[in-house]
């Protein structure tokens, strides 16, 4: 994998803001490349290991709102240290049980290579049991938002959703999401810089918390 950038550079934990690192690997639908998936929005989450009862119901409910991703331009990516015929047999025990087909991309870095190049692993682990990060990247393929859960703790998909709607209408408004903020909802505007403005406000929090009218965006 080339990342393009230095060891010191590729061992350090990515934050929000940063392009996030090019790679080319082996998956469950054949070789892909992270900026093959330029002009869309991309969701690159990982796992520990296949076959883990956690992960699998994560990847059970991926891949029943895989729609609901597709509704707002978003494809999904998962990541494994496992290798690719080992996420084939977990692929296919979960569509036996649960019928349903994970069709989206499932990467295998059974060096951690990848994992490193994320920060989801310090340079010297040889465990992947702290991989279980998710990346929000945007088109331009800027890392937007990050989360991180235990292992021993499943991610929710309705917040997988929440934010990938906040983050689309952020752009498109131009304007900040509130606490619980859903789809339709209002959104905020930034602070004015102005002291005029300030002053001659309505009363003393109408300055810094503005509401927007109707909002626009993708989701719901």
């Amino acid at each position: 994998m080339d990342t393009n950038e230095t060891p010191a550079e590729s061992a350090r934990a990515l934050r929000i803001g940063d392009s996030a690192p090019d790679f080319e690997a082996r998956s469950t639908i054949g070789p892909v490349k992270l900026s093959g998936f330029r002009d869309r929005w991309l969701i690159l989450f990982s796992h520990p290991a296949d076959f883990t009862p956690v992960c699998t119901t994560e990847f059970v409910e991926l891949a029943r709102q895989a729609d609901e991703f597709e509704k707002r331009d978003c494809n999904l990516m998962a990541l494994s240290v496992d290798s690719l015929f080992s996420h084939f047999a977990w692929l296919r025990a979960i569509r036996d049980r649960f019928d349903v087909e994970v069709r989206f991309p499932i990467v295998e870095d059974p060096t951690l290579v990848i994992g490193r190049a994320y920060g989801m692993v310090a340079p010297k682990d040889n465990d992947s049991a702290t991989v279980r990060t998710t990346f929000f990247i945007d088109p331009a393929g800027v890392i937007r938002a990050m989360t991180c859960y235990p292992a021993n703790m499943g991610r929710s998909i309705p917040e997988m959703l929440r934010m990938l709607d906040a983050l689309q209408a952020i752009d498109a408004n131009e304007a900040l999401a509130p606490a619980n903020w859903q789809p339709g909802e209002p959104m905020l505007r930034s602070p004015t810089q102005d002291l005029d403005e300030v002053f001659g406000a309505g009363d003393e929090t109408a300055w810094f918390l503005r509401e927007t009218g109707k909002t626009t965006g993708k989701g719901k």
